[in-house]
């Protein structure tokens, strides 16, 4: 199962012409995105092991690993700080996932393996939407959601309510529980959307001109005042 996959097209557009426009990825997060990678690689290898019904699993997130992966690229090329971006990758997707693969195929009997990897992929299911948490906090810090689109947390809502029916009709709880959390978090994204949507307008106002007249008399005045000063000088000096 791979929800992110829909999400990510809606978020592209939006998140990634603004750091083509800034050249630089600072201000966005590659953690969503790299829990989403992570995650479409659990459900592929979920979808291997129980082998029955899971063509629409293992294409969906075949698609959700290129997708992933093109954006993780596309944020390491414009991110001005590469490394902690890299040290991430290996650690989830490379140590993260090959532990997992590992241990499952040596110690775990063949008959729970399927059952194991199941309850691992619900358990980062719930990281994937609890990943964009940070962006959250950030819209509460900043009173703004320029880097929250309503859209994606509109198809974030509906795609985790598609999920949720999907796997109840295949009775695959593993599928139906983590959709549950994503139906909750979406509502919260979006009611935070309509609350901050228009908190910084108004903010830049123009200044009144009543200043600016104090000024001009004040200027008016020191010009007075040294016209005055150099009449007493120069009587002085008669």
């Amino acid at each position: 199962m791979d929800y992110n996959i829909l999400l990510s097209i809606i978020d592209c557009r939006p998140t990634f012409y603004q750091i083509y426009k800034k050249k630089s990825s600072e201000g966005f997060q590659s953690v969503p995105y790299v829990i989403a990678l992570f995650s479409s690689m659990l459900w592929m290898y979920y979808a291997f092991l129980k082998s029955d019904n899971t063509t629409l699993l293992i294409t969906i997130n075949s698609v959700g690993c290129f997708i992933e992966t093109a954006y993780i690229s596309f944020y390491l090329f414009y991110a001005p700080k590469k490394v902690q971006t890299i040290k991430l990758i290996f650690v989830v997707i490379v140590c993260g996932f090959g532990l997992i693969v590992l241990t499952n195929q040596l110690v775990v009997k063949a008959s729970k393996r399927t059952h194991v990897v199941g309850w691992i992929c619900l358990v980062f299911s719930l990281c994937v939407f609890i990943a964009p948490l940070g962006i959250v906090r950030q819209v509460i810090r900043t009173k703004s959601v320029e880097y929250m689109p309503f859209l994606l947390s509109f198809f974030l809502t509906i795609s985790a309510v598609m999920w949720f029916f999907y796997g109840l009709l295949l009775r695959d709880f593993i599928i139906a529980i983590p959709n549950v959390l994503g139906f909750s978090f979406g509502v919260l994204q979006m009611v935070l959307y309509v609350i901050y949507k228009n908190a910084d307008k108004g903010e830049k106002k123009k200044l009144p001109e009543i200043p600016n007249k104090i000024i001009i008399l004040e200027e008016h005045k020191v010009q007075e005042l040294t016209e005055q000063i150099i009449d007493i000088v120069n009587i002085m000096h008669c």
